[in-house]
């Protein structure tokens, strides 16, 4: 038993988890994440979310501006990238912004590329918010699971 304390919050991490699932921010490819997340590396899962969150920063900066320059194609690129990486980690919701972002910058639409950009701003507002609040969580877990009480 790992204590009351450890419950809750193990309880807390699982109903947060069931939560993004159900509506969609996350999909089992975040599970399957997790599983290879191990003693050898207990962090493996914050740290590559944590170098996910770094690089989609870089490319919403470079897709802002190249949306100003309207260099479809080029947004199409950095699109790409971004779908590829946010599908790694299971950011279902991401993804699926970038799939239509992508389909706006085929057609030229500025409009349709400003109203995706803003979308996918907030998903992945929503995303980090979410994840950083799943790894509190996760990390007071383990420091309450780590202290040992005197019998």
């Amino acid at each position: 038993m790992l204590g009351f304390g450890a419950d809750l919050l193990w309880a807390d991490m699982n109903r947060l988890l069931a939560f993004l699932f159900h509506q969609g921010v996350l999909d089992e490819q975040f599970l399957q994440l997790q599983q290879l997340q191990d003693e050898a590396s207990p962090n493996f899962v914050s740290e590559v979310v944590n170098i996910y969150f770094h690089e989609s920063e870089k490319l919403l900066t470079n897709l802002r501006g190249l949306l100003m320059e309207r260099e479809y194609k080029k947004m199409g690129i950095h699109l790409n990238q971004f779908m590829g990486s946010s599908s790694s980690i299971g950011a279902k919701r991401v993804t699926n912004v970038c799939v239509a972002f992508r389909a706006a910058t085929d057609q030229s639409n500025r409009a349709g590329c400003l109203r995706a950009l803003e979308m996918l701003e907030h998903e992945y507002c929503y995303l980090k918010n979410k994840l950083h609040e799943l790894f509190q969580i996760e990390q007071q877990r383990a420091l309450v699971a780590g202290v040992r009480y005197p019998v």
